[in-house]
């Protein structure tokens, strides 16, 4: 059974072919193209979560939006719905079987995570050591690792198509888990109403947290 916790969710929301140095430098250019030029975005998505064998032990799918600074939206459609929104203040998770909602304040914590890759500030390399990681599956990649010790994952892999958008990102746990998040159709800056990226809990849901 797939639920995705709160600290995983929180995260969400963030291949080792030697070539030429020159090859190399792509990844980390790409990422700060895609930063630069993607203000908002939105695509599908499909995640794997595996086990310390390469097993899959969870998958989920969905379609995720994101506008800087710190607002994003993680709707899961499969196999069960949930639904995570950073409004930029505070992060909601909402799990609709449950009728359960948890909420935390979106503060700092977030720059340490994979989200602020994603819907966090432009400035990637205040909270990421950021390495070049070969190319590999017709894509570029870079690692990052947090610079805080307080982080869920110790390294996140990004890979990168030839138009520079983001098709996969990979993050490690301290525990030997992989979790593989894929992204498709993707659509840059989009115009998102006012409303998109606000919560309010459903009538008669449990609220959990701050």
């Amino acid at each position: 059974m797939f639920k995705l916790s709160p600290t995983l969710a929180q995260c969400l929301l963030i291949s080792l072919c030697a070539m030429p140095v020159l090859a190399h430098a792509a990844a980390i250019e790409k990422l700060k193209t895609f930063i630069a030029a993607t203000h908002s975005a939105q695509a599908n998505f499909t995640q794997e979560v595996r086990d310390q064998n390469g097993k899959r032990v969870q998958s989920a799918a969905g379609v995720m939006q994101f506008q800087r600074p710190g607002k994003f939206r993680w709707a899961y459609q499969k196999p069960y719905e949930q639904l995570i929104v950073g409004d930029g203040a505070r992060f909601w998770l909402y799990d609709v079987d449950l009728n359960q909602v948890t909420v935390k304040k979106l503060d700092a914590a977030l720059g340490s995570s994979p989200a602020a890759l994603l819907s966090g500030s432009n400035e990637i390399e205040r909270g990421f050591n950021l390495k070049e990681d070969g190319a590999s599956d017709s894509l570029e990649w870079l690692q990052a690792s947090a610079k805080a010790s307080d982080t869920s994952f110790d390294k996140i892999r990004m890979g990168f198509n030839a138009q520079s958008e983001l098709v996969v990102m990979e993050l490690n746990d301290a525990f030997g888990h992989k979790t593989v998040l894929r992204f498709s159709n993707m659509q840059h800056n989009p115009k998102f109403p006012s409303t998109q990226f606000h919560f309010t809990p459903p009538s008669g849901a449990d609220v959990l947290g701050e």
